[in-house]
């Protein structure tokens, strides 16, 4: 029988349903078990762990049937017609994504292909990493070769990249590290934002996934990559994507090798006719102060989601994100006076202050 409370894993073990989870509601399971015609007699519910977000993630088991996954998308929070929308797209591109079974917008309830647990993250290492860098960039490659003029995206323009920017010193730098700035340093700040979007600005737009790393890229039984978590897609610069691969939140590799993917993603775009001539010095610069723009809004992003969302595990990336920072800053203190500005009072105001965290971990960065 189906329980009006959520529930609760003692209420099922003797009854019609098995289930592992206490924050899956009874009207969520009994939808997806009508769309999926399901006896209920003998069903398995496991929570999922989930994403940054509000949605929640269950893997549903039932006899006679492969499994599926059951998403609890609170429509007021979550933007589920544009995971639909961009689902549709990247699918009639033939770019691997999750098979839609069942939606109802209303309530926020999604019943979507289950690829498995294969996340890239814990399957690279540094023997590997170049032909999996490969197959991801393959998916980039699909992302670049979308028309800009048949995408219904969001522009990934000066507004939102300025957003995204100031979560840096509201939420990281005053609210996590308790840091007062003063108008002085917030003209520094401003003044590294207008160089960081500038340059954003002045790349090729493409589709842009925004999430693009090791843990939305799930690794298929034949070794192929679907793409997840889509829904925050946008119209943007070229190298978005791919810094967030190759200067991922939750790993970290060898300048060189960054260097060297990072350039032959460009040969491919080029060869492929996806992309004008761009010289080296030209991409890269664009990479490093796109990966910058990128991990200032983490800092910020991570902050927030454990002071006002509680969810502290991404505090424990902090310290690698902060030395994506610096090694960047390092490497353009010379070219630009803002950047060597910034880096200088990231160095002596910022660094202090995120070491006495709790948090810090050297080994971690």
């Amino acid at each position: 029988m189906i329980m009006h409370h959520p529930v609760d894993v003692r209420d099922f073990l003797s009854g019609e349903f098995i289930v592992s989870s206490a924050s899956l509601s009874p009207e969520l399971l009994s939808w997806a078990l009508a769309h999926l015609d399901a006896e209920p007699s003998r069903v398995a519910v496991q929570a999922v762990t989930g994403d940054a977000s509000a949605r929640r993630y269950f893997r549903l088991r039932h006899e006679g049937g492969a499994s599926v996954m059951l998403v609890d998308a609170p429509p007021d929070s979550q933007k589920n017609a544009d995971f639909l929308s961009v689902r549709r797209l990247l699918a009639d591109a033939e770019i691997r994504v999750p098979a839609l079974q069942a939606v109802d917008l209303s309530r926020g309830y999604l019943l979507l292909e289950d690829l498995g647990d294969g996340l890239l993250l814990p399957r690279l290492d540094a023997r590997n990493v170049d032909d999996w860098y490969a197959r991801a960039g393959s998916v980039l490659l699909h992302f670049a070769a979308l028309p800009l003029d048949s995408l219904d995206l969001p522009d990934y323009g000066s507004p939102l990249l300025l957003e995204e920017l100031s979560r840096f010193s509201a939420w990281f730098c005053e609210r996590l590290l308790g840091l007062t700035l003063s108008p002085a340093e917030q003209r520094l700040l401003h003044e590294l934002d207008g160089l960081l979007v500038g340059s954003a600005l002045a790349q090729p737009r493409v589709f842009v996934h925004r999430d693009f790393h090791s843990r939305n890229l799930m690794v298929l039984a034949d070794d192929s990559l679907a793409v997840i978590d889509f829904q925050d897609a946008v119209v943007g610069p070229v190298t978005y994507d791919l810094v967030s691969l190759l200067r991922d939140c939750y790993l970290r590799w060898p300048e060189a090798r960054v260097t060297t993917w990072a350039l032959e993603h460009r040969d491919r775009l080029f060869a492929a006719g996806l992309l004008p001539q761009v010289d080296d010095r030209t991409w890269l610069r664009w990479l490093d102060w796109m990966g910058l723009q990128r991990h200032l809004k983490v800092l910020g992003t991570f902050a927030r989601l454990s002071l006002r969302d509680d969810k502290h595990a991404y505090l424990e990336d902090l310290p690698r994100v902060l030395c994506h920072i610096e090694a960047v800053l390092q490497s353009h203190a010379g070219d630009e006076p803002a950047v060597a500005r910034f880096q200088d009072w990231f160095v002596r105001r910022v660094l202090p202050s995120a070491r006495r965290q709790h948090w810090w971990c050297e080994a971690g960065a």
